[in-house]
């Protein structure tokens, strides 16, 4: 075991086992022969509680802090090409990624049985945003030995104390896949996006076939009523119509009955009057 071996050990322990880890291992380099890593190591110093969910966070989620710093990578082009459409597009993915490792570190805090605090969630977060904003704070944290949160504070890194916070550069390689999980999951999202926008594009057609299939419907019911209605109307007046005309004949038959009378009783009368015409004559001839 070498220096660099013992100190990856000795951050991904509880911090509750930090010292007599690290004497334990300081005393197994000196017996190794390793005097000067025995000396560095003793003087590494224990982490704080957000320190060390943030070292939890680089020994157990390493691929999503990758993309984290990858995509401070993407925001520091956009920036320098003055890009203000790709650093809005960027904005809500920042805030995604920090959302995500800020609740995987929880879930992994509380698996060893670590409470995590309001405090410790802020600054926790201060760090990995740090490490998203500065390439530096990024290889601090991705190096996984953090002894103190780090802050961003405009011209560099530093800890909780205000100190400057060694590095361990982020390999090129570990770069390019970042890179290449972000243009991945871009692409991902791009589709899903087309996925969804064909999706609501249908829905809306159906929905536009739908209410023009109701509202032809509509239309025909309500031409229907309408027709039914005219028919109504029409058959009501040509009722009216007929009992009109049956009044009028009903009316028309009675005069024809009281004209018959009448004429059968002109008849009778020119009949007597002809009969009284004639005796008159005789008698007026036996005269």
């Amino acid at each position: 075991m070498d220096f660099e071996e013992a100190a990856d050990r000795l951050y991904a322990i509880p911090a509750a086992d930090f010292i007599p880890t690290r004497n334990e291992l300081a005393k197994q380099l000196k017996a190794d022969g390793d005097q000067l890593g025995s000396t560095r190591l003793k003087a590494l110093r224990k982490p704080t509680v957000a320190a060390w969910v943030a070292n939890l966070v680089a020994h157990n989620a390493a691929d999503d802090l990758d993309d984290l710093i990858a995509l401070g990578d993407e925001f520091r082009e956009a920036t320098a090409d003055m890009d203000g459409d790709r650093l809005r597009e960027l904005t809500p993915k920042r805030h995604q990624l920090l959302d995500k490792l800020v609740k995987e570190a929880g879930r992994l805090a509380k698996d060893a049985n670590q409470k995590v605090s309001a405090d410790v969630t802020q600054k926790l977060r201060e760090t990995l945003d740090a490490a998203l904003v500065d390439p530096a704070a990024g290889d601090a944290v991705r190096e996984g030995r953090l002894s103190s949160a780090l802050r961003h504070v405009g011209f560099g890194v530093v800890d909780e104390n205000g100190e400057p916070t060694n590095v361990t550069p982020l390999t090129d390689e570990r770069r390019e896949a970042a890179r290449a999980r972000r243009k991945t999951q871009q692409a991902s999202e791009a589709a899903d996006a087309k996925a969804d926008a064909e999706k609501d594009r249908a829905q809306r057609e159906a929905e536009e076939q739908e209410a023009a299939a109701r509202a032809e419907a509509k239309k025909a019911f309500e031409d229907a009523v309408a027709t039914a209605q005219a028919a109504e109307a029409r058959v009501e007046d040509l009722d009216k119509q007929l009992d009109d005309a049956r009044e009028a004949l009903a009316e028309a038959q009675q005069l024809v009955h009281n004209l018959g009378a009448e004429l059968d009783e002109a008849r009778r009368t020119a009949r007597d009057a002809q009969k009284e015409s004639r005796e008159a004559r005789k008698r007026y001839n036996r005269m």
